[in-house]
Formats: structure tokens, sequence, C-alpha cells
């Protein structure tokens, strides 16, 4: 597979939804406790939160694609601060993880690539993955849950 980063969500925006009670849309922020080990994926750490930890669900605007294909989404993040994520060419446990994933990549333009979109299990991921990285056309990839549909992380290809 072609070198790549998973990208979590700016730190700024779970501080702010800590800070102001309020997510991206406006609304209330649901503060929530993490029941399992498996449910509650925070986009700070990309990691799952342990059960008794605090969490936040709030609605997030995703910076890419913009246009046509914008769309929020709701995420978890930790209700106290965590370390963001930063590791490269690894697939994050939260896709991982996920018994259901979807692979959207899209172009510079943030148009979606319909023929690159897959959706898989997230321990099967890597060949959906690498198909659409491996595309000249993508910019980015961004992998949700495929049930209901919430934005795990972006993928983008590693720059030399």
């Amino acid at each position: 597979m072609s070198r790549f980063a998973c990208i979590a969500i700016d730190p700024a925006i779970a501080e702010r939804f800590r800070a102001t009670g309020l997510d991206d849309r406006g609304n209330p922020v649901k503060r929530m406790t993490a029941t399992n080990d498996s449910g509650f994926p925070c986009r700070v750490c990309l990691h799952y939160a342990k059960p008794g930890e605090e969490m936040l669900l709030g609605s997030y605007n995703l910076p890419k694609p913009q246009g046509l294909y914008w769309t929020p989404s709701p995420i978890f993040v930790h209700a106290e601060p965590c370390t963001p994520y930063e590791g490269a060419d690894e697939i994050v446990d939260i896709v991982r993880h996920n018994a259901l994933v979807s692979v959207r990549a899209y172009d510079a333009d943030g148009m979606v690539l319909y023929d690159l979109g897959q959706v898989s299990d997230g321990t099967e991921v890597d060949a959906p993955l690498a198909r659409a990285l491996g595309d000249v056309r993508t910019s980015f990839v961004n992998i949700h849950t495929a049930r209901p549909g919430c934005l795990l992380c972006r993928v983008e290809p590693a720059t030399a």
C-alpha cells in the first residue's frame, strides 16, 4: 500500500466542545459514559474509550470535502484532553476494529470518486484503502462507519 496518514480532528475542536458545551451546529453536546471498549471512538486520539471514561458526542463539520459532498458527522471526543494521534502507515484501531466501514475517496475538487468507494469489515479495509490511495485521482479518503455513517478518520497519501 502507498504511504499514508490517518488524520485526527483538530484538538481545538474537542476543546471548543468542552469549553462551550456546544457542537459545530450549535447543539448542546451530549455527555456519555463509555459502557464498553468498542462503542465510543474518540476522533482526537483515534482510540476507543475505556469503560467508565466520559465522552462528549456532538456534530462535527468535516473540513473535507467542501462543496457538493460536504456533510456534518456525529463524533465522540474524550471529555478530558487526550493525546492527538500522529501515526503514519497504520490503520487505526477505531477503523480496524469496526464491524463495517465505508471507504470514500475524493479528488482534489472534493468530488467523490464513486468507482473507488467500498464497504468492508474493518479488519479487511486494507485492500479498498490501498485501491483508493493508489489511484492518481485520489486526494484524500474519509472512512465512515457504514451503518450510521459517522466519520472515523480522514486518510491522506503521505507526501514525499
